[in-house]
């Protein structure tokens, strides 16, 4: 798998911590066939911009989109974009929190179905990667 990071030498042991537990759960996941995730940290180590995407071995693709920060010792996931697509590019789902969907009762928090805009917390790479395992071992 390949991996990019433009690194600060510096970076804030949260972030540092939270870039390792995402490069190890995508490692330890057995559908992951290649992996290409830039990593941007901020000048003062205290956030990073992660962008990039996974191929899966069916050629399913994950786009992921996060911009993390850290207050008092915790992560804050303040963006996230994680949208799962079929190798011909049409989406399966799609989990963000961008503002656009008030009407939904959690709100910021959504995910993205081909006919739909349901109600979703805040999800994390593991959970997604096992909904995606699920589809890939579940076909025929």
């Amino acid at each position: 798998m390949a991996e990019n990071s433009i690194c600060h030498p510096f970076s804030h042991p949260v972030i540092k911590r939270f870039t390792e537990n995402i490069d190890k759960t995508i490692a330890s996941s057995s559908i992951v066939l290649s992996s290409n995730i830039l990593k941007h940290f901020f000048p003062d180590g205290r956030a990073v911009y992660m962008k990039g995407n996974l191929v899966f071995v069916d050629s399913s693709v994950l786009e992921i989109a996060m911009f993390v920060s850290e207050t008092h010792e915790a992560v804050k996931i303040e963006k996230y974009r994680l949208h799962y697509m079929k190798g011909n590019g049409q989406m399966l789902f799609r989990y963000d929190n961008a503002p656009h969907h008030p009407e939904i009762a959690s709100y910021p928090h959504h995910k993205h179905t081909p006919d739909n805009v349901i109600p979703s917390t805040e999800t994390s790479l593991k959970d997604v990667l096992k909904e995606i395992s699920a589809i890939i071992i579940g076909k025929p």
